[in-house]
């Protein structure tokens, strides 16, 4: 059952958030676990115009049951940059800007987990950072023991009628979070 008011909270939110003209993140991994890494960045802005993105080399091989999710695979990042050199570009980006992210936990994990990769201190700020996914959670308003139930990307922009699919590319990944943050604002 949804409750109106937290719904309309999660409306309130998503519109203040697109008054601040927030980024986009996301980001493709090697897998979940605390040694995976990224091996892809999208950084879209709230025009759906690419600020940066760039496939990114790790530090280990591709698991082949990662790569059937998202079909990066280790020839296509072979001659890619490593985290550590394309960090300085994504920093800049940061600073500054609203950051929204669809399931930010996990995104931010892997970029705290691929600086440790690379012995680089931690030294985002991510209080402009907000989750995209949980947002959507709240304005859905499906309860599940205790808290509102989170959904995949791709069930969120299916249950949003959005003709956007979640491919598992950080680009495409990144429109879908921005059009369903957008529909959420425009909610009554």
């Amino acid at each position: 059952m949804i409750n109106s008011q937290t719904r309309l909270a999660a409306i309130r939110f998503a519109r203040d958030k697109l008054a601040l003209q927030p980024i986009y993140i996301d980001t493709e991994t090697t897998g979940l676990d605390q040694n995976s890494e990224i091996i892809e960045i999208s950084i879209l802005d709230d025009q759906e115009q690419i600020i940066f993105e760039s496939l990114v080399k790790p530090t280990r091989s591709i698991p082949r049951d990662v790569i059937r999710i998202h079909g990066i695979t280790d020839p296509m990042v072979q001659d890619s940059p490593r985290w550590k050199e394309i960090w300085p570009d994504i920093e800049r980006v940061l600073i500054d800007r609203t950051v929204g992210i669809y399931n930010a936990d996990f995104d931010i994990r892997m970029m705290q987990q691929s600086h440790a990769r690379y012995w680089m201190p931690w030294q985002v700020q991510t209080q402009n950072m907000f989750c995209v996914m949980k947002l959507y959670a709240q304005f859905y308003g499906e309860w599940n023991r205790g808290s509102f139930r989170w959904h995949s990307l791709e069930t969120a922009g299916q249950q949003c009628g959005i003709p956007l699919l979640n491919t598992h590319r950080a680009s495409d990944d990144a429109r879908l979070a921005r059009a369903i943050l957008h529909y959420m604002a425009e909610s009554s």
